[in-house]
């Protein structure tokens, strides 16, 4: 028996409807089952009443209602006790982000969550998308943002905004020339400078090309950098071209400085999502950081193969 199993089945008794406490817990409504499930083998008993109208309470689900709330309150007394403890020495919420939402997402976010919760502290370590996950395991980091999904596993991903990568050129002459051809007719011609090992940038566009029916193996790789302004830096001067997401490109392809083709008819579609770890509690500042996501991204939903999950 753990607090999640108490939890869903507080929920679920409180609502009288599995999707409905599901989606308050943001879990999928299979999760709560499992976790009403295990209850019910452990202590050997019926909690609810099933009908095809409605989920009520057993004789022992009112029972066990009672031990659950008071655990529950108990445990909502323990986080707010060392939450205000912490704060005195000030627990910071630690994030890890990739480039793309570290530099042009998670700042209009921040500015949101300073404003509802002001006394809260974050600190902000830009890594990868590899590097976003192993922070998240090893319990450097209590959330992350990344763009692209590397490990089920251990990590829950919620995504949450959907950006797209895109392939950039120098704003050359020669190039304004393919408009309107598909990249597959030229990009093999061309030098290709891609972001390095382990971001998701690389992982995301390893994917859509092949969706074209090029492997990366296949193409002129000139070189590997981690800093997408040096990539941007070298595109513009002639060195070769690349794919980057749309939005660190944008005030160059604006001014003109770099052109952007997308990445075959249906464009180079990628998620951008938040991370942390599979079956771990997280801090009440977590909690309310990834509502105010909810809150600036609402229409973005988690698939089920995707979600334990929250959004």
């Amino acid at each position: 028996m753990n607090l999640k199993q108490l939890e869903a089945f507080v929920r679920v008794a409180e609502t009288k409807n599995f999707s409905e406490a599901a989606r308050q817990l943001y879990l999928t409504q299979p999760t709560v089952s499992a976790h009403i499930s295990a209850l019910e083998k452990e202590l050997d008993i019926c909690l609810f009443i099933r009908s095809t109208k409605e989920v009520k309470l057993s004789d022992a689900g009112r029972e066990l209602y009672t031990y659950a709330e008071k655990m529950l309150a108990i445990e909502r007394e323990i986080r707010e006790h060392f939450g205000t403890s912490a704060r005195k020495g000030k627990r910071i919420l630690k994030i890890a982000a990739s480039t793309i939402p570290s530099q042009y997402l998670l700042p209009d976010i921040m500015v949101r969550f300073r404003r509802k919760y002001p006394a809260e502290q974050l600190n902000v370590a830009e890594t990868d998308s590899a590097g976003v996950v192993e922070r998240i395991v090893s319990h450097q980091a209590d959330i992350g943002f990344a763009g692209t999904v590397l490990d089920k596993k251990h990590c829950i991903y919620l995504p949450f905004y959907q950006d797209e990568l895109v392939v950039i050129t120098p704003g050359e002459e020669r190039f304004l020339e393919r408009r309107g051809k598909e990249i597959t007719s030229w990009i093999q011609d061309e030098p290709l400078i891609l972001r390095e090992k382990g971001s998701g940038t690389r992982k995301e566009a390893r994917k859509l090309l092949r969706r074209l029916g090029i492997r990366l193996e296949d193409l002129n790789v000139a070189a590997s950098m981690e800093n997408q302004e040096a990539i941007k830096r070298s595109v513009e001067s002639g060195m070769g071209v690349s794919i980057l997401s749309r939005l660190a490109a944008e005030d160059e392809i604006r001014t003109g400085k770099l052109l952007v083709f997308p990445l075959g008819k249906n464009g180079g579609k990628r998620n951008i999502s938040l991370v942390f770890e599979r079956g771990v509690s997280l801090p009440p500042s977590a909690e309310k950081f990834i509502g105010t996501v909810r809150e600036m991204y609402p229409d973005r939903k988690a698939d089920d193969t995707e979600k334990d999950g929250r959004l």
